[in-house]
């Protein structure tokens, strides 16, 4: 976690993470969404899939950056 403020919570069942504890990451999620749908709007299907192909990975390192623990199977322990 590196010190910094956790944007999402681990999941108590199964891996990685679940939704936002954070106005931030409720933002990152906004955005993402928001961009996902004026990517779809344009009906070009080239620019749904860069869009989707590009962001994807950059909100789940962005994610995986601001959780509050180390993501790891979990059992609900």
């Amino acid at each position: 976690m590196h010190g910094k403020k956790p944007w999402f919570r681990v999941k108590r069942h199964g891996y990685g993470v679940g939704l936002p504890i954070a106005w931030e990451g409720w933002l990152l999620l906004a955005l993402f969404a928001g961009a996902t749908v004026l990517a779809a709007a344009s009906f070009s299907k080239l620019v749904s899939c860069v869009v989707l192909v590009f962001l994807t990975p950059i909100v789940i390192l962005i994610a995986r950056f601001r959780s509050d623990d180390v993501w790891r199977w979990r059992d609900g322990d």
